[in-house]
């Protein structure tokens, strides 16, 4: 089992940024793909991006590419959501999840594993 932790969200006016991360303990998590996913009030949870496990590949949602990066310290077992440019249509609670799947996957059912996520808030 592997249990996930995000922190780092917060509060930001439009065009800033914020960095979240994703703390793993348990197994090692260097061996699953890591996706981030966000939920705004009223909508359904939606992928954001991913990266695999080797840290070589991402993915992202056509939504946040350009602007959001995905990366993973493995030594550290984290992982990181580097936001830029950050819209008020950005402002959800954020979640990492980890998947045993060996490439990045989007759908949430291919997620094994959820942190409990982080509020971002982006104002106009």
């Amino acid at each position: 089992q592997v249990q996930l932790v995000e922190s780092g969200g917060g509060l930001v006016q439009a065009g800033g940024s914020l960095r979240l991360s994703c703390a793993a303990s348990g197994r090692t998590f260097s061996v699953y793909t890591m996706g981030w996913f966000r939920q705004a009030p009223g909508k359904e949870r939606e992928f954001v991006g991913a990266i695999n496990w080797s840290g070589r590949n991402t993915y992202y949602a056509n939504s946040v590419k350009g602007r959001f990066t995905i990366s993973r310290e493995d030594t550290k077992d984290t992982g990181y959501l580097q936001m830029n440019s950050l819209k008020p249509e950005d402002t959800a609670v954020y979640y990492c999840a980890g998947s045993r799947e060996s490439d990045i996957v989007s759908e949430i059912y291919r997620y094994d594993f959820w942190g409990q996520g982080t509020q971002v808030t982006v104002s106009s």
